[in-house]
């Protein structure tokens, strides 16, 4: 075996890449950090398909026994991937997918298998250079390599590849893929920070993952393969010209129409004469003509926006489309909004549930509670299309975990809402940033469901254009705008700051005060959109539904919530059975009780604070019999709590024998008179309490 290994230091984070021990029949290569461990493949099929795109396919897993684990349920094997694995998946293929040369066909598949876990260092990120390394390496066609780099801000400073714990510190945290020359990938979130930080981040994290592409390079130069002859369809450049003259003509009045369906068929239209004109003198070139054509439309759309400041619908650059905003359409829903931005509109509704229904994830990083989810949805309709729903896409769920991103900075804490809350995002119609859309449903139905959250959240989709020295900065861009543009970067935020940020770039070298003047012109379009919704609805309904399950949380002592719990949790179960209710309670003694119906929560919290009350120094109590002694009777007067009422304390009159007065099983009304703090033995009277007033008497047994 010829094991090459190369390793780089970057901060307090040694990164290892590893070839010819592992997969040998595979392109592939083991990234090591710390104890955890990724092997990652790449092949690609030596012959093209028939296909008009590139038949990429990636996939990530992360198996239990990494870990250390067995999976749960009957099978005891790993299912369907996760949403956090189809998450990585989509940020490894994303950086690795533009680099593969124009016109290749050849069926490629990665693979990232997690073999080993260390809860200190992440491996997703560790597969997104795994697969570029997989790939520099091969030898297939492909323009690699780069990098992928996890950075956090911590108090106020950068770190490169922060732990896993402390992730909830980090007021910025970004994945970033980058090239020599440039930022290639982002996605990530934010609490709410300026857009001048999260340029100094996105600048941190090109400097510092430099380092892992001349690793890179350097196993190359020790295990690389040499690169397989790769030669795009030959073209007849004689014939493109003259197709795309012809296209220019067609394209001229289609591309002025601004309305989506009218403009698409205009298109169809002049792309089916072009092809006409040229098909018979051509018959072997008709997918050289349809290129021809779909460049001249490119051409055509660039030439437009960068040279006269036109856009296809007529905008200015800087211009964002006519909204519609509709809160509370509907009454069953605990928090609905309906969010349209020129043709694209969702409809958002929120519920709200116990700490029940948050969804539990069985992880590599131990079982995790979710209590805030937001689901995105996009079926066919929404562009007009009929097609098989087979389950949610990828792309929906990526869409959904960057709205639920851009929402969760300002989700309240458990302590402060103690809901589960989930949004679902319905997008209704489609022209371009559907999943900012979703951000600005999904805050509107959490305000009109009364979720307290800290501010609205808006988003918008940024794109630019770039020829030479002149660049065009688009704000709300189009789906054509986002196909044919040079950058596409999704930014959200309240009117503090950024929440979160997902950004693809096409081209090599955006400078800094490009990525400046394009996050800028995002926040103006941040707050117009804000005013837009506020004037809706200002701020979140002081009240929740009342078709909303009511939860109401008291705290009681930690060592008490065993006489909560009750045996074999007898007692917790006989109190649901009661009342009705849902009960949830935390080790630190915080018990949330939840119905829809109030009589069934005042009635529980009557029986949990009667069980977990502590006697009271001068309180009058409802208390029973339990034992009779000579000297006196012990009376319960809280649950599985008793004290002492000396024969002395019966009666105004001398009292002979106990059984005179009191015999066990019965009530009587008593008086606390002192509780020893360092025996917690409690004397009671019953003559103090002759004339007490019944409305100062509790009554708090079982």
């Amino acid at each position: 075996m010829n094991i090459v290994t190369e390793s780089c230091k970057i901060g307090d984070t040694e990164i290892t890449i590893e070839t010819g021990r592992l997969a040998k029949q595979a392109n592939s290569v083991l990234v090591r950090c710390g104890d955890t461990a990724v092997l990652v493949t790449a092949v690609s099929a030596k012959e093209p398909k028939d296909l008009p795109f590139l038949p990429l396919t990636v996939e990530y897993r992360e198996p239990n026994a990494a870990g250390g684990k067995i999976p749960g349920g009957y099978f005891k094997r790993e299912g369907r991937p996760q949403e956090a694995e189809i998450l990585t998946c989509r940020v490894i293929d994303r950086p690795i997918r533009p680099l593969f040369p124009k016109g290749y066909r050849c069926e490629t598949q990665v693979i990232a298998n997690v073999h080993s876990y260390d809860k200190h260092y992440e491996p997703d990120v560790l597969a997104m250079t795994g697969a570029s390394a997989a790939l520099h390496i091969s030898d297939v066609p492909w323009a690699g390599p780069v990098a992928g780099i996890r950075v956090g801000r911590i108090d106020g400073k950068f770190v490169a590849f922060p732990r896993w714990e402390d992730f909830e510190r980090c007021d910025i945290l970004l994945l970033v893929a980058v090239s020599k020359d440039a930022i290639v990938m982002v996605e990530g979130g934010a609490k709410e920070v300026a857009e001048s930080d999260m340029i100094d981040a996105l600048m941190f994290a090109h400097e510092a993952a430099q380092p892992l592409l001349e690793l890179q390079e350097r196993l190359r130069e020790k295990a690389g393969k040499d690169k397989r002859p790769f030669e795009p369809p030959p073209v007849d450049e004689a014939l493109v010209e003259k197709v795309k003259a012809s296209a220019r003509v067609a394209l001229e009045k289609a591309l002025s129409i601004p309305g989506k369906h009218e403009r698409h068929d205009a298109i169809s239209a002049a792309k089916r004469d072009v092809v006409a004109q040229f098909i018979e003198a051509h018959p072997d070139q008709e997918d050289a003509i349809k290129e021809a054509f779909a460049a001249a439309e490119k051409d055509a759309v660039r030439h437009m926006v960068i040279e006269e400041g036109r856009r296809l619908d007529g905008r200015k650059l800087d211009e964002i489309r006519p909204l519609h905003i509709e809160v509370h359409p509907y009454e069953r829903p605990h928090g609905s909004a309906i969010f349209q931005r020129g043709e694209t509109q969702v409809y958002a509704s929120c519920t709200l549930g116990t700490e029940y229904e948050a969804q539990r994830l069985d992880t590599l990083r131990g079982d995790i509670h979710r209590r805030f989810m937001l689901h995105y949805n996009f079926p066919p309709f929404c562009t007009g299309e009929a097609r098989p729903i087979r389950g949610t896409s990828r792309r929906e769920i990526g869409h959904g975990a960057l709205a639920e991103r851009a929402l969760s900075a300002v989700i309240p804490p458990k302590d402060a809402f103690p809901y589960t809350i989930r949004v679902v995002s319905d997008t209704l119609e489609s022209n371009g940033s559907s999943s900012m859309a979703s951000v600005c449903g999904g805050s509107l139905a959490l305000m009109d469901a009364g979720v307290p959250i800290k501010a609205p959240v808006a988003g918008i989709a940024m794109g630019l254009m770039q020829a030479g020295d002149k660049v065009a900065v688009l704000t709300d861009i189009l789906g054509d705008e986002d196909h044919l543009g040079d950058m596409d970067f999704k930014v959200t935020g309240t009117r503090t700051g950024i929440t979160a940020l997902q950004m693809d770039i096409k081209i090599e070298g955006l400078s800094r005060e490009i990525l400046e003047r394009a996050l800028e012109q995002a926040r103006h379009a941040r707050l117009f959109i804000l005013d837009a919704m506020e004037k809706v609805l200002p701020a979140p309904r002081p009240e929740i539904s009342r078709y909303a399950p009511r939860i109401e949380t008291i705290q009681v002592k930690p060592d008490r919530i065993r006489d909560i719990i009750g045996p074999g949790g007898k007692m917790i179960r006989a109190i649901i059975e009661q009342t009705g209710v849902q009960i949830n309670v935390e080790d630190d003694g915080r018990v949330s009780i939840a119905s829809d119906d109030p009589a069934g929560i005042e009635k529980a919290k009557r029986i949990i604070e009667g069980l977990t009350a502590e006697p009271e120094v001068g309180a009058f109590y409802q208390g029973v019999v339990t034992k009779v002694a000579d000297f006196g009777a012990f009376i319960e007067i809280l649950p599985g709590t008793d004290g002492l009422c000396h024969i002395s304390e019966l009666d105004e009159r001398r009292v002979a024998k106990v059984e005179d007065v009191l015999r066990e099983g019965d009530e009587v009304v008593v008086k606390v008179l002192s509780v020893d703090e360092a025996t917690g033995k409690i004397r009671l009277s019953r003559k103090a309490a002759f004339g007490a007033d019944p409305d100062d008497v509790l009554n708090m047994r079982r």
